[in-house]
């Protein structure tokens, strides 16, 4: 409602807050303040009616002890409050609605509360309206002051002085070479916290480590350096110094402002808006992008890089050949169960079991032959070692013998263990496992008959709860179980052909697999490597998803 009232006097400008039940602003221009009081009694009537008929106040409230819940209760009978007090907060002022509570009586659920009840908890009601109130001024009193220091924060301006040497922009894993220079840095601010106001304390994050920043006087009373939040991103310019002594800093130097600029504000708490360490699981994983920003999450999939260049490296050294499988396929490996179906340009198509029977085609073409590339299985499994999607690592070698095969498994994970802890990464596997020790060569071997004797006398199972009872090699790791299962391949045409059959297994579309026993067959062996459960094992992480950038399983597709 705008009233428009034309008179002598001069412009008096007035609004009118509605309320919280509104939530909007009436605003009214005036020229006559003899029409003041007339026409904030409309708005007043006007509110209250609009009041009325958006939030009808209820005639009656139900408060259950047995049932209610102040939290997610809203005073109705199907979903009462636990408290009284509860209720009186929700209905605001007095006189209060009618009120029922249990009933003591036989065959009735409700009955309207005694008049002792009430006086008690207006009492309780009468103080927290009064510790509200107090409250809610000091709040107003604190944002005024608040937006009054920044009002006065706008006037300062800071300003890169053009007598300092021009700084090296560098990234923090550079900077040790460069104390006692002026420097530029760009990053996120990772933690913070102000002394005063005249200093402030920044660590800078920019993934390939941390720096401690130092801003005084201006620097921080700035507009900007009172709205700084974490997860903000900056450019920093400064002088680098060693950090005083008794003091400790990330690298074991800070870095002097005399400079900074702001390049993106985050919102103030930064990612603890959405998340932190006691949120619950499902809130953690749909946050996963805010979760990879911490220190345990980078030191993992840091860990996890240098894991994939290890086994890389490993092959090549080796004189095996990477290739790269088709991950849409039309084949099965491990079972009809646990494909995932596609449509494929109108014929039906999965997401690949595994690239063990591509691998097998190329070893004519160029010998031993590895690949990483993701794998899907289909499991309606949610257990701590299972993964819809994760990273495959396999290899499929020509002329070898089941031996050769133990001895390129062993090989293999000893070798990759050996190069990780001579990486830079290897103090951040330390922090994530401290007593981490590598295998020993040589591995314990046992064959199946022993194995399956030896697991059962130590209740060991499979992920299903049963014991093992057949198969060809596997690697097992202790509190991970199998990270590797490896065989000696089909290398008869007629086994192959019984095979299919043995399994119900149409033999079309495998005929560029059969091929291979036609066109020159050998024995040969292989083996495929989970990378998660690998990364599980040498981390300690509990979780399979721990170790994956966005895990993918049951009822979890997102982000």
């Amino acid at each position: 409602m705008t009233g428009h009232l034309q008179g002598v006097g001069i412009l008096v400008l007035y609004s009118v807050s509605a309320t919280c039940a509104l939530g909007f602003t009436l605003g009214v221009e005036v020229f006559d303040s003899c029409a003041l009081p007339a026409l904030l009694l409309a708005m007043e009537n006007e509110c209250s009616i609009l009041t009325s008929h958006l939030w009808p106040s209820p005639e009656e409230m139900y408060i259950s002890d047995r049932e209610g819940n102040d939290s997610t209760g809203d005073g109705t009978k199907e979903k009462p409050f636990k408290t009284i007090l509860k209720a009186m907060l929700v209905a605001g002022k007095e006189p209060f609605p009618t009120f029922y509570v249990d009933s003591q009586k036989e065959n009735e659920r409700w009955d309207v509360i005694s008049k002792s009840q009430v006086k008690n908890n207006r009492k309780l009601w009468v103080r927290e309206q009064m510790k509200n109130e107090a409250k809610e001024k000091k709040e107003a009193e604190d944002n005024l002051r608040r937006e009054k220091n920044l009002e006065d924060a706008k006037k300062i301006i800071i300003s890169n002085d053009p007598s300092l040497p021009a700084p090296v922009t560098l990234k923090i894993r550079e900077l040790e070479a460069y104390r006692g220079q002026r420097v530029k840095v760009f990053g996120w601010v990772h933690r913070l916290r102000r002394q005063g106001k005249n200093l402030m304390f920044i660590v800078l994050r920019d993934g390939t480590g941390y720096l401690q920043c130092v801003l005084s006087d201006q620097l921080c009373q700035c507009y900007n350096g009172l709205v700084l939040s974490t997860e903000s991103t900056v450019a920093v310019y400064g002088t680098l110094n060693l950090v005083p002594d008794g003091k400790q800093a990330p690298g074991g130097h800070e870095l002097a402002c005399d400079y900074w600029e702001l390049v993106g504000l985050a919102p103030a708490g930064g990612a603890d808006n959405l998340l932190n360490e006691e949120s619950d699981v499902d809130v953690q994983l749909n946050n996963r992008h805010m979760m990879i920003r911490g220190e345990n999450m980078s030191k993992i999939f840091k860990v996890r890089s240098t894991v994939i260049h290890c086994f890389r490296n490993h092959f090549f050294d080796r004189g095996y050949y990477e290739v790269t499988p088709p991950t849409l396929v039309q084949t099965q490996v491990e079972g009809g169960s646990t494909l995932f179906k596609l449509d494929y340009f109108g014929e039906e198509a999965y997401l690949t079991q595994s690239s063990q029977l591509y691998l097998e085609t190329c070893i004519p073409a160029l010998g031993d032959s590895f690949c990483i590339a993701q794998s899907y299985r289909a499991e309606q499994s949610r257990t701590r070692r299972h993964l819809a999607e994760y990273t495959h690592i396999e290899a499929e070698c020509p002329f070898m013998t089941f031996e050769n095969l133990l001895e390129r498994l062993e090989d293999l994970v000893c070798d990759v263990v050996d190069r990780v802890l001579k990486s830079p990464v290897a103090s951040l596997l330390y922090d994530l496992h401290p007593e981490f020790k590598p295998p020993k060569r040589p591995f314990r071997r046992m064959n199946y008959s022993e194995a399956i004797t030896w697991l059962k006398e130590h209740d060991v199972k499979k992920d299903d709860g049963t014991y093992y009872e057949f198969g060809e090699v596997d690697v097992l790791m202790p509190n991970v179980g199998e990270i590797v299962g490896g065989s000696m391949r089909i290398w008869d045409s007629e086994e192959l052909l019984e095979g299919y059959k043995r399994e119900e297994i149409d033999p079309t579309p495998y005929y560029w697999y059969t091929d291979q026993r036609k066109y020159g067959t050998c024995p040969h062996g292989g083996y495929g490597l989970g990378l998660e459960r690998f990364l599980t094992w040498i981390l300690n992480r509990h979780h399979i998803r721990d170790v994956c950038l966005y895990p993918r399983f049951v009822q979890r597709c997102k982000p």
